[in-house]
């Protein structure tokens, strides 16, 4: 009877080339990163940054001041003494509760409607692009963006007048329709980069159009539903010309055009009218930290397809 002995042979690796493997098994996350940084471009990024901030301070400095204080030095010394005063008189002489008020209802309903309105003919035009009538459609829309406004400032306080649209609701009519053409232009490609078997297997499981719009599109719109939406907001908000030429009832003024009784013939309330840009810039500045993240998503995520 024959034994066979079956001998396990194990091969020892050499001190030298196990040393350098442990070595990497016990670096950190963080040094294995080997990307340099560009000092120079951070500097510039700095730089760029810290210049955004010269104009808020000096329009914190001046509405914290005395129209004497204004008049002594560079203007952009720190007030001593604070006058706090300028912030009353600004609430009082722009009404400004009833401005607030008449402000937030038409951002908040031109940004409502722009978020309906853009997604649905986006969505309409990004599907069926390669027909010739979206297609159509869709640099039409484009071509309005070369059309500047004042062009169409005389008829537009025209047609306003007679169709009674010189109010609230005509602002925000106004405002969902100009912005028609870059917020279709934002969502028709990212649009495109959502793949398409996801609609088809909604539509396989019985969903019709509006039902895949609303519960499949729609949902992953939000990147984008937040940087239409703050780009509308800034623009209602901010907005001047156009409130000045439609609005015609004085109890519907915005903000922009409240703060305007600071600007006299002859001279400029400065202190004051710079205290009044502070207060109306808050809620807008609020809504923006909140929302930033967002805004910064949409972008980068409708710019990869």
């Amino acid at each position: 009877m024959t034994t066979t002995t079956n001998t396990s042979i194990q091969f020892e690796q050499p001190a030298e080339a196990v040393e350098p493997r442990r070595r990497i098994l016990r670096r950190r996350p963080e040094d294995l990163d080997t990307r340099k940084t560009n000092w120079w471009a951070t500097a510039l990024i700095a730089v760029c940054s810290l210049t955004v901030l010269i104009p808020l301070y000096l329009a914190v400095v001046v509405a914290l001041k005395t129209p004497d204080q204004l008049t002594e030095g560079t203007g952009f010394e720190w007030p001593n003494p604070v006058n706090w005063a300028n912030f009353p008189e600004a609430w009082q002489r722009t009404n400004f509760p009833q401005a607030l008020m008449n402000t937030a209802i038409i951002t908040v309903g031109a940004v409502a409607f722009t978020l309906l309105t853009s997604s649905i003919v986006a969505y309409a035009i990004a599907r069926n692009i390669h027909r010739p009538f979206f297609k159509g459609v869709f640099f039409y829309l484009l071509a309005a963006l070369f059309i500047p406004f004042p062009i169409i400032m005389l008829p537009l306080v025209k047609q306003t007048a007679l169709l009674g649209l010189d109010n609230q609701a005509g602002l925000i009519i106004l405002y969902t329709v100009y912005g028609l053409s870059l917020n279709i232009f934002i969502y028709t490609a990212y649009i495109r980069s959502i793949p398409i078997e996801l609609e088809e297997a909604a539509r396989i499981d019985g969903a019709s159009t509006w039902r895949v719009f609303w519960s499949v599109i729609f949902p992953l719109l939000m990147p984008m539903n937040a940087t239409v939406g703050i780009l509308t907001c800034v623009w209602a908000w901010n907005d001047f010309i156009m409130p000045l030429v439609v609005l015609t009832d004085p109890s519907s003024r915005t903000l922009t055009l409240a703060q305007f009784v600071f600007q006299g013939q002859f001279n400029t309330d400065y202190t004051v009218a710079f205290a009044s840009y502070l207060m109306a810039m808050a809620p807008l500045l609020i809504v923006y930290i909140f929302s930033q993240r967002w805004v910064i998503s949409g972008v980068t995520r409708g710019s990869i397809k």
